[in-house]
C-alpha cells in the first residue's frame, strides 16, 4: 500500500480530500462547539481575557468559543484566552461560550465595539459535585490534586493586621508554619528553619541577605502583595519542578494587567504605592510598586534597649510584559522583564536596657545596661529576571529564563556595655517592694565588627510543558547558576568581669574568603489523570554542585483520588526524597567549631537530604449554604546529613559538619469557609516533634562518689525548631448589611522554642527558660467608595474607593521572646536575660485605590 501513496496523492480529487481532513481535524477536536456555514462574515475581532474560579485563581484548559462558530481555544494556566471572533453583519451579537467539566458553564453576549478584555468568573457545578465530578484538564498546576497545597488570597495580605503590612504575615496563620518572631519576615516549616524555604515569583527564586543578624535590622520580603496575583504555598511533598530545599514552597506570580489601575498606601511605619496598566492592543503590560518601611514606632516599644532608632528600608520593583504573538493569538509569544531595587539601612545609638528576669525560685534579678557607641548595618541587592516563553504549538509550550542577583552588604559595629546586676526585693510588705537590692557590678563587653560582603550570582534556565492530551502532561527543565560570593571578615569581642580579660573570654575572628562554584540542575515529571477521579504525579530532579563534586537525585511521587460516591472528598498521598545542597551559609562554620576554625570554609560539606512521606485528606462541604473546607495531613521526613545549627535571633550559626541525623513527624489541620458570609476566615492547628542525633557526642556519667565511670552517647534532642504546638487563626466579619465595616482578627499561638546557652544543645528545652508564644492582633476598616460606575465610565486615574483601617497590635500586651542572651558574673556563673518583642501599639493605615 505505501507505494502507492505517492501516485494516490497527485490525483486532484484524492489531494482536495487530503487537504480538507487535515483542515477539519481541528474542527473536529474543538468540541463541544458546532460548526455551521456562514454565508458572509465581516472583519474578525480579536477577544481576550482571564477565566478565574470563584476564590479569584486562575483556571486552565477552560474551553472558550464562539457558539456556532468552528474553531476556539483554552486557557493557559494563567487563566489567559484569546480568540478570533467574526464581527457579523446583522443579527444577533456573538455569544462567548465559556465551560469546564464541573464548573457551570457560561454564555456572554459580546458587544463587539467595546468590549474586548474580559474577566469570567465560573461557579462550581454543585450538581456535579452531588454525583461525580469530572474534570478535563491537563494542567498540573491545578492545586486542587497536589499534596500539601494551599492558594492564597493576595487581598488577605494587605487586610490583615500586622506591624508592617508584610506579605509573609499571613504564612504565619498556615498550619506546619512556626514564627515567634513579629519583627521578622522568617518563618519555619514542619521543623525546619526559614533557609529551607524556596520563594519564587514569577519562576525566579529569590534570596534572602545574607549578613542580617537581628530581626530589627530587617526590611520586607521580597514579595510585593500590591503587584500578586497568585499564591500558592506547599509545605512538603511539593514536585519535581519546585527546586532543592527541604522545608516549603511559595509560588508567586504578578500581575498581568489589562487596564489601568493603582493604589497608594500609608501608615505609622511607612507606605506603598503601585501602578498597572496595558497599551490599547494590550501588546504591553506593566507593573510596578514601591515600597518605604521605618520600623521606629515598633522598636521603640522594646523595653530592653533604648537609644537611637533609625531603620529606613526602601524597594522598587517592576514587570513589564510584551506580547509578540500574531494578532489572533497574542500570547503565543511573550517577553517579561522583572526587575527589584532594595536598600536597607539599619542604624542604632544604644543607650540603656533593663531586663527582670528569674534566677530561682521565688528570686528575681534584674539586669541594667548601660552602652555607649553604635552600630550600623547596610545591604542593598539588586535582582533582575529576563523571560521569553513561545508556544510551538497548542500542547507545546517553551520558556527560557535567565536571572542575575548582586548583592552588597556590610556590617560595622562598636558598642561598649557596663552590666550591673541586682535581686529585687519580692517582700508585698516591705517598702522597697520591687526595687534593687544587694546590687553588685558584672562587668562589660565590648564588640567590634567590619565584615564586607559582596555576592553575584547569575542563572540560566529553559522550561518546557507539553500536553498531549486532556489526561497528560510532561514538565521538564535545566539550569546553570554561576556564583561568585567574597566575604570579608575582622571582628573581635571581649568580656570584662574583674578588671581583666582572660584569654577565655576573648573572641578574634578575621579571614577572607572567597567561593566561586557553578551548579547543574535538572528535572521531569509526568503527571497522568489516570481516571476523572485519579491523577499521578512523578518524576525526578538531578543536582550537581561543583565545589563539593556532589551529584543528587530527588525522585518523587503525588498521588489523589476522590471516591466517585463523595466526589467533595479527596485523598492525597506524596513521597519523596528532598536535598539541600550548601549554600554559603552553611559552610562558614560559626557554631560548635574550635575557635581557630570558626570563619573557615568547609569544601566537603554535602547535600543534606530529607525523605518526606505525607498523607492527608480534603473535604469540601457546605453549612447554610456557604462553602467550607477542611483539610488534614500527616507527615514524617527522615533528615540525614544533617547540618546542625543554634539560633542567635535571626542568625543561624552552622556548625559547618554534616554531624546529625533527624526527624520531624507531625499532623496539620485547617478549616477554611465563609463563616460569616461573604468573607474568608480560617482556623490552623500544627502538632510536631523534631529531633537530631548529633554523631561522636556523649556525656560523662559519675557514680555516687562524684567518680568518673564513662561516657555515654547524648541520643536524640530537640532541634532548635521544635515548637510543639502551633495555632494560628485570621477572622474577619462585617455589619450586617453593610459589608464596607469589616473587623479582622489574627491570633498566633505557639508553644516554647527549647533555647539553650551557645554550643550546648543538648540542654535544649531542659530549663525553664522555654515559655510560650501568643499575640492577638486586632483591625477596624471601613470602605469609602467613590466611583460607583462601571469600569467603561471610569477614567483612568480617577480615586475608586479609600479604605480606613485602625489596628490594635499585640491587644494583651504579652511579653513575647526573642530569645535570650547569656552574660557571666566574677563567679563564671550564666544568667539568661530574656529579649522580649515588642509591646501593645496602635496602628493606622489607608489604602486609596484608582
Amino acid at each position: 500500500m505505501r507505494p502507492f501513496l505517492p501516485l494516490l496523492s497527485q490525483a486532484p480529487l484524492l489531494r482536495l480530500a487530503l487537504r480538507a481532513s487535515v483542515l477539519a481535524g481541528p474542527a473536529l477536536l474543538a468540541a463541544p462547539f458546532r460548526p455551521v456555514a456562514v454565508a458572509q462574515q465581516a472583519a474578525r475581532v480579536l477577544v481576550t481575557g482571564t477565566v478565574l474560579d470563584a476564590a479569584g485563581q486562575p483556571l486552565g484548559q477552560v474551553a472558550v468559543g464562539v457558539e456556532g462558530l468552528p474553531g476556539g481555544t483554552s486557557t493557559d494556566d494563567r487563566g489567559r484566552f484569546a480568540v478570533s471572533v467574526v464581527r457579523p453583519l446583522g443579527g444577533r451579537p456573538p455569544v462567548l461560550v465559556v465551560r469546564r467539566l464541573g464548573f457551570a458553564t457560561q454564555r456572554l453576549p459580546l458587544d463587539l465595539d467595546q468590549q474586548r478584555e474580559l474577566s469570567i468568573t465560573l461557579l462550581e457545578d454543585s450538581r456535579a459535585l452531588d454525583n461525580v465530578t469530572i474534570r478535563g484538564r491537563s494542567d498540573a498546576a491545578d492545586t486542587r490534586e497536589q499534596v500539601s497545597i494551599i492558594p492564597l488570597d493576595p487581598r488577605a495580605a494587605k487586610e490583615l493586621p500586622s506591624p508592617f503590612g508584610d506579605f509573609t504575615a499571613i504564612l504565619k496563620t498556615l498550619p506546619g508554619v512556626a514564627s515567634t518572631n513579629e519583627l521578622t519576615s522568617t518563618y519555619s516549616v514542619r521543623g525546619g528553619n526559614y533557609e529551607e524555604n524556596l520563594v519564587y515569583v514569577n519562576g525566579f527564586e529569590v534570596y534572602r541577605p545574607f549578613l542580617v543578624t537581628a530581626a530589627a535590622q530587617e526590611g520586607l520580603s521580597f514579595v510585593n502583595p500590591d503587584l500578586v496575583n497568585r499564591v500558592e504555598f506547599s509545605s512538603g511533598g511539593w514536585q519535581p519542578k519546585y527546586g532543592d530545599r527541604l522545608s516549603s514552597v511559595l509560588d508567586v506570580e504578578y500581575k498581568q494587567p489589562t487596564r489601568f489601575a493603582a493604589s497608594a498606601t500609608g501608615s505609622l511605619v511607612g507606605g506603598t504605592a503601585h501602578v498597572e496598566a496595558a497599551s490599547p492592543n494590550q501588546r504591553v503590560r506593566y507593573l510596578a510598586g514601591v515600597r518605604y518601611k521605618n520600623a521606629t514606632y515598633v522598636l521603640r516599644t522594646l523595653r530592653q534597649q533604648q537609644g537611637g532608632f533609625n531603620p529606613t528600608f526602601y524597594d522598587a520593583q517592576s514587570l513589564i510584559t510584551v506580547a509578540l504573538g500574531p494578532k489572533s493569538n497574542l500570547e503565543r509569544t511573550t517577553l517579561s522583564l522583572l526587575n527589584t531595587v532594595a536598600h536597607n539601612d539599619f542604624r542604632f545609638n544604644p543607650e540603656s536596657g533593663e531586663a527582670t528576669f528569674s534566677t530561682a525560685v521565688n528570686q528575681l534579678s534584674r539586669l541594667n545596661i548601660g552602652y555607649q557607641g553604635r552600630e550600623r548595618m547596610q545591604y542593598d541587592t539588586y535582582q533582575g529576571g529576563l523571560s521569553l516563553r513561545h508556544e510551538l504549538r497548542p500542547t507545546l509550550r517553551a520558556e527560557l529564563l535567565a536571572g542575575l542577583l548582586y548583592s552588597r552588604e556590610f556590617e560595622y559595629r562598636d558598642v561598649e556595655a557596663a552590666y550591673r546586676l541586682a535581686d529585687i526585693n519580692r517582700d508585698p510588705n516591705s517598702p522597697d517592694f520591687n526595687l534593687p537590692i544587694r546590687q553588685r557590678d558584672v562587668g562589660a563587653r565590648f564588640d567590634h565588627s567590619r565584615n564586607n560582603l559582596t555576592a553575584l550570582l547569575a542563572t540560566l534556565e529553559t522550561r518546557g510543558t507539553w500536553t498531549p492530551g486532556l489526561r497528560h502532561a510532561v514538565r521538564w527543565g535545566l539550569k546553570a547558576g554561576r556564583e561568585q560570593i567574597k566575604d570579608v571578615l575582622n571582628e573581635y569581642s571581649f568580656v570584662d568581669s574583674a578588671d581583666f580579660v582572660p584569654d577565655a573570654r576573648r573572641t578574634r575572628l578575621r579571614s577572607s574568603l572567597d567561593l566561586e562554584s557553578t551548579r547543574l540542575q535538572g528535572y521531569v515529571q509526568h503527571t497522568w489523570q489516570l481516571d476523572t477521579l485519579r491523577t499521578l504525579t512523578y518524576g525526578a530532579r538531578v543536582h550537581h554542585w561543583t565545589v563539593n563534586g556532589q551529584t543528587t537525585f530527588s525522585p518523587r511521587l503525588q498521588y489523589a483520588f476522590r471516591p466517585a460516591r463523595r466526589p467533595q472528598v479527596a485523598w492525597k498521598a506524596a513521597a519523596g526524597v528532598y536535598v539541600q545542597p550548601p549554600f554559603y551559609r552553611e559552610l562558614r562554620a560559626q557554631a560548635g567549631a574550635p575557635q581557630n576554625q570558626q570563619g573557615v570554609l568547609n569544601p566537603e560539606l554535602r547535600a543534606q537530604r530529607s525523605y518526606h512521606l505525607i498523607v492527608g485528606q480534603e473535604r469540601r462541604f457546605r453549612l447554610r449554604n456557604r462553602p467550607f473546607q477542611l483539610t488534614a495531613e500527616a507527615y514524617y521526613k527522615y533528615l540525614t546529613d544533617v547540618v546542625p545549627y543554634d539560633v542567635d535571633n535571626v542568625r543561624l550559626r552552622y556548625f559547618a559538619r554534616n554531624n546529625a541525623k533527624a526527624y520531624a513527624a507531625g499532623l496539620d489541620t485547617r478549616v477554611s469557609g465563609e463563616f460569616v458570609p461573604g468573607v474568608e476566615s480560617w482556623f490552623s492547628l500544627g502538632v510536631l516533634t523534631t529531633r537530631e542525633n548529633l554523631t561522636a557526642d556523649s556525656l560523662s556519667v559519675f557514680d555516687a562518689d562524684g567518680q568518673l565511670i564513662g561516657r555515654e552517647s547524648k541520643g536524640f534532642i530537640r532541634r532548635p525548631s521544635d515548637q510543639r504546638v502551633t495555632f494560628g487563626a485570621f477572622f474577619q466579619d462585617q455589619l450586617p448589611g453593610n459589608p464596607s465595616v469589616k473587623g479582622y482578627v489574627n491570633f498566633v499561638f505557639g508553644t516554647g522554642l527549647p533555647f539553650s546557652p551557645p554550643t550546648l544543645p543538648e540542654l535544649r528545652g531542659t530549663s525553664r527558660l522555654t515559655r510560650a508564644y501568643r499575640r492577638v492582633d486586632l483591625g477596624f476598616s471601613k470602605v469609602v467608595s467613590l466611583h460607583t460606575g462601571n469600569e467603561q465610565t471610569r477614567r483612568p486615574g480617577q480615586l475608586e474607593s479609600l479604605w480606613l483601617g485602625l489596628e490594635i497590635l499585640n491587644v494583651l500586651g504579652a511579653n513575647n521572646l526573642a530569645g535570650y542572651s547569656y552574660i557571666q558574673d566574677l563567679n563564671a556563673r550564666t544568667y539568661a536575660v530574656p529579649n522580649f518583642l515588642s509591646r501593645r501599639l496602635v496602628n493606622l493605615r489607608v489604602i486609596a485605590r484608582f
